[in-house]
């Protein structure tokens, strides 16, 4: 196996010898690699931490909603009027409608957010690769 490993890198080597290209800088190429993983690793922290707050805001949505739902029925009282009984149905209703418009737009904000800011730490990495490609190159020149 180590034969073939060998004769692989020596291919590639001849190869780059025939095409008169400069040889490569493994150090150079690991670093840049590296960084390029470091990057993409702190791109997916904070995707887990969005995540990780997106999933407390929908605990928090639902011990809300109990909540509103165990106050619901503490505070409803059989009979009265149709009018009364509607009335109050329609209010949680409401209630219930602005709850879940406000915690949509919470979690769609936390997504963006985070979405933002993952593309962000890779975007970053990638222009400074491509100032490292750049001044590397004209290094040569």
């Amino acid at each position: 196996m180590a034969d073939a490993q060998q004769n692989f890198t020596d291919m590639f080597k001849n190869l780059g010898e025939q095409l008169k290209i400069a040889p490569f800088d493994m150090t150079k190429i690991m670093e840049h690699q590296q960084k390029n993983l470091e990057a993409m690793s702190k791109s997916w922290q904070a995707m887990a931490g969005a995540a990780n707050e997106i999933a407390r805001k929908q605990r928090d949505i639902f011990e809300q909603a109990v909540k509103d739902v165990t106050a619901m029925v503490q505070e409803y009282k059989p009979g009265g009027s149709p009018q009364d009984i509607m009335a109050k149905q329609s209010e949680f209703a409401k209630k219930a409608m602005e709850a879940a418009i406000a915690n949509t737009r919470d979690i769609a904000e936390l997504v963006q957010k985070s979405s933002a800011e993952a593309f962000k730490i890779v975007q970053d990495r990638m222009k400074e690769s491509y100032e490292e490609i750049r001044a590397s190159v004209e290094k040569k020149m």
